[in-house]
C-alpha cells in the first residue's frame, strides 16, 4: 500500500513562483509511489475566476492527475507593506494547519520554508498532533534572509525567529537544503549539537523544454521584434523582482550605459521592488530599460534565449541562506551569466565550476559595471562558448531527472 504524504507548500500549479513549479513537478514525479495531498494558497488565476463567479468559499478542492489539492483562499497581499504580508501569512498559517489536521492517516508531512519560519512550524505542529514524519525542505533560511535584506532589524525578534526555526529543524525527521553553502548554515545553527539528518538536493529546470536557441530562431526573433530589441545587446534579469536581490540598486547600472545605443536592460517578472525600479527609470528618463511581466511557461524558452547576457543576483549577506534557482534556466538556455554573488555561495560555485560566466561581489557597482562592459565587448562567439559551457555542465550534473530521483530515493528510504 502506498504511504500518504501531505505537501504543505504555499505555491502550487498553476502559480508562476519558482517553488510552485518545482514542487508541482516533484509531486507529479512521486505520485506513483505515494498518495499525495497538496495544501496550497489559491493561485492568482484561481482567485480571479472565483471572484468573477461570486464564489466566496474559503477552501476549494481540486485535482491534478492523481494529486488531491486543497486550495486556501487568502487576503490579497501588498508585498511592499509589512502589515499586509503579516495578515496574509497569518491567514495561511491558521488555515493550512486546520486543513492538515483534518487529514487522516498521514504518514509524512512535507513542508517548505515558506512562509518564513511558519512553514517549518506547520510541520512541527503536524508531526506532534498527527504522529507523522516531517520532511522540512529549506529553500531559504529565515530570519537570516530578512536580516540580510534589511527587512527586519529588531534583534529580539530575529533571535526568537531563529530559535523557533532551529526548533523546527531539530524536530524534523529529515532536512533538505538546496545548496552546500546552505548545508553549512544548517550545521552552524546546531553548533556542536547533533544535527538532524539532512541532504543537499539542487533545484532544477526542465532542460528538455528550455534549450539553447539562436537569436535567429523564428520565435526568438518574433519575441525580439515584439519588443523592438532587434540588433540590441540584451542584458536580462528574468525572475522575481523581490526584496532579496538588490535590484532596486542594480537597475541604476543602466544609467552608466545610457550612451550605449545598442544595449538594453530587460527585467522580466513581478515583485515587491518593481514599482521602485520603474520609478527610478522614469525619474532618470532612461530609454534603455524595459519591464515585462512573467512570461507564460510555453514562451519561456524563447524569452530566455532572447538575451545576450543574463543577470543572476543575490543581495549581500545571502550566501548560505538562499540559492537563486533562475541560474538553472539560464544554463539550460545556454546563455552566459553575470553573477552578482558572494564568493563561496552555491550559485557562484556553479558558475565558476561550469565556466558559464563572470562573477562580481554584491554592492560593488563600479566593479559590476566594469565586468558587464567586458562581457559586452567579448563578442558573440566567446559569449556563446561561455553559455554552452553552462549547458554542458547542467546536463552532466544538474539535470531535472537527477534531482527528482534523489527526492524519490530519499523519501522512500525514510
Amino acid at each position: 500500500m502506498k504511504p500518504n504524504i501531505v505537501f504543505v507548500i504555499n505555491y502550487f500549479y498553476p502559480d508562476f513562483a519558482s517553488t510552485g513549479q518545482l514542487l508541482t513537478e516533484l509531486c507529479l514525479y512521486l505520485q506513483d509511489d505515494f498518495n499525495i495531498t497538496v495544501i496550497a494558497a489559491q493561485s492568482e488565476q484561481g482567485e480571479k475566476e472565483a471572484e468573477a463567479a461570486g464564489d466566496k468559499r474559503r477552501v476549494v478542492y481540486d485535482q491534478l492527475e492523481g494529486i488531491q489539492i486543497i486550495r486556501i483562499r487568502l487576503p490579497k497581499v501588498d508585498k511592499r507593506n509589512k502589515l499586509s504580508r503579516l495578515r496574509y501569512i497569518a491567514s495561511y498559517f491558521f488555515h493550512a494547519n486546520i486543513q492538515l489536521l483534518k487529514q487522516k492517516k498521514v504518514h509524512f508531512i512535507y513542508t517548505i520554508s515558506q512562509p518564513p519560519i511558519l512553514g517549518g512550524l506547520i510541520g512541527t505542529i503536524g508531526k506532534t498532533l498527527k504522529r507523522s514524519k516531517h520532511i522540512y525542505n529549506i529553500q531559504d533560511f529565515n530570519p537570516e534572509q530578512a536580516a540580510a535584506a534589511g527587512y527586519m532589524n529588531n534583534k529580539a525578534v530575529l533571535e526568537l525567529a531563529r530559535w523557533v526555526d532551529t526548533l523546527n529543524c531539530k524536530y524534523a525527521d529529515h532536512i533538505i537544503t538546496v545548496g552546500y553553502d546552505m548545508q553549512d548554515t544548517l550545521l552552524k545553527r546546531f553548533a556542536s549539537r547533533r544535527v538532524t539528518d539532512n541532504t543537499v538536493i539542487n533545484n532544477w529546470t526542465n532542460e528538455e523544454e528550455i534549450i539553447p536557441l539562436s537569436k535567429e530562431h523564428p520565435q526568438v526573433q518574433a519575441f525580439l521584434r515584439e519588443h523592438d530589441w532587434q540588433n540590441k545587446f540584451v542584458i536580462m534579469y528574468s525572475g522575481n523582482l523581490g526584496l532579496y536581490y538588490d535590484l532596486e540598486n542594480l537597475v541604476e547600472l543602466a544609467s552608466r550605459f545610457r550612451d550605449y545605443p545598442d544595449v538594453i536592460f530587460a527585467f522580466i517578472g513581478e515583485g515587491a521592488v518593481k514599482k521602485q525600479m520603474q520609478d527610478y527609470v522614469q525619474r532618470e528618463g532612461l530609454a534603455n530599460v524595459a519591464f515585462l511581466p512573467f512570461q507564460p511557461k510555453e514562451q519561456l524558452r524563447y524569452s530566455l534565449n532572447a538575451a545576450d547576457v543574463h543577470l543572476v543576483v543575490n543581495q549581500k549577506g545571502i550566501k548560505g541562506v538562499s540559492v537563486p534557482s533562475k541560474i538553472y534556466g539560464v544554463m539550460a538556455a545556454g546563455k552566459p551569466v553575470l553573477g552578482v554573488l558572494e564568493q563561496g555561495s552555491e550559485a557562484c560555485r556553479i558558475i565558476e565550476e561550469s565556466g558559464c560566466g563572470i562573477v562580481a561581489e554584491p554592492q560593488q557597482y563600479t566593479e559590476i559595471a566594469r565586468k558587464l562592459n567586458a562581457m559586452i565587448e567579448l563578442g558573440g562567439a566567446e559569449l556563446e562558448e561561455l553559455g554552452l559551457s553552462g549547458r554542458d555542465y547542467l546536463e552532466a550534473h544538474l539535470r531535472k531527472e537527477i534531482s527528482l530521483n534523489k527526492y524519490r530515493k530519499l523519501l522512500l528510504s525514510i
